[in-house]
């Protein structure tokens, strides 16, 4: 990535010595706060559809990251105008899902055993995924938002691997509790020199890995970050990107605020946001 995490402290430690002239309210507010787009699941619920996220990612988000999340709700590319939104906002956050991506968009059939799917997430989520990279916009994608990173570059996806041999039951255990569901169990072990070894540290890290289905080939963009104990991807970057863009198959999300690692993760994606946010505004700021 070209504004390495060094850097990124950098332009934030110089917004906030003042070096830059914070005589606008708004571009203040833009940059301490900045706005981040999450593309919505939609659900059946009381003879509506519903657009939303769950709770988790957005306090995520406004508490650890400390970005303000805007969700968008998943009408296709084709109905929203995603430039518009993109040019508007300084990070992108992809969300997991209960649904997964449908097979055909990566050369599969689709199966009823792997539902359920989210056609108008895909259809959202994919193109603003491709977008956001070829913007220079950070990029955060989690679980089903990794899956979906891959496919977006030309990846496939493996369905249903806790049915393989050789391979981890990676679903999450049957409980009515949360904290049972998501506990942080698995160890991952993270490849030296990687985008996730500067903000975790290279090395085995202990993670809530919750899925079954995962990254089947790699999408030719993407370097692989880190891996579980039995070679499924858990991590990947996207090489040669502009900006922050990173993915993960766990639920960093869920213990940001407690767990270490995944408060790193959180904090190194806001950071990268008001990076973005600076550099955008800076040109707003001079000309004041």
């Amino acid at each position: 990535m070209s504004i390495e995490l060094d850097q990124v402290a950098e332009l934030i430690k110089l917004w906030q010595s003042n070096k830059v002239t914070q005589n606008s309210t708004w571009v203040k507010m833009s940059i301490d706060k900045p706005l981040v787009a999450v593309p919505t699941d939609i659900r059946n619920f009381d003879n509506y559809l519903w657009h939303g996220v769950p709770q988790p990612y957005l306090n995520a988000a406004a508490d650890v990251a400390r970005v303000t999340p805007l969700e968008v709700p998943s009408l296709g590319a084709d109905r929203i105008d995603l430039n518009a939104i993109l040019q508007a906002v300084d990070g992108v956050m992809i969300t997991g899902s209960k649904s997964n991506v449908h097979p055909s968009l990566y050369g599969e059939e689709a199966t009823e055993a792997n539902g359920p799917y989210d056609p108008g997430r895909d259809a959202t989520s994919i193109p603003m995924i491709k977008l956001a990279i070829e913007l220079g916009i950070p990029l955060l994608c989690i679980c089903r938002g990794i899956q979906e990173l891959n496919v977006a570059l030309g990846g496939t996806l493996a369905t249903e691997i806790q049915e393989r041999e050789d391979i981890l039951d990676h679903r999450a255990v049957t409980s009515e509790s949360q904290d049972e569901r998501f506990a942080v169990h698995q160890a991952i072990t993270i490849r030296e020199g990687s985008c996730m070894a500067e903000i975790l540290g290279a090395g085995d890290v202990t993670v809530n890995s919750l899925h079954r289905q995962a990254i089947g080939s790699v999408a030719p963009g993407l370097a692989i970050e880190a891996l579980a104990p039995d070679g499924i991807v858990e991590a990947v970057s996207v090489k040669n990107a502009k900006a922050f863009a990173v993915g993960v198959q766990w639920h960093p999300e869920y213990w940001a605020a407690s767990d270490q690692p995944s408060k790193r993760i959180f904090s190194a994606f806001g950071d990268a946001v008001r990076a973005h946010a600076l550099a955008r505004n800076t040109g707003s700021i001079a000309a004041e």
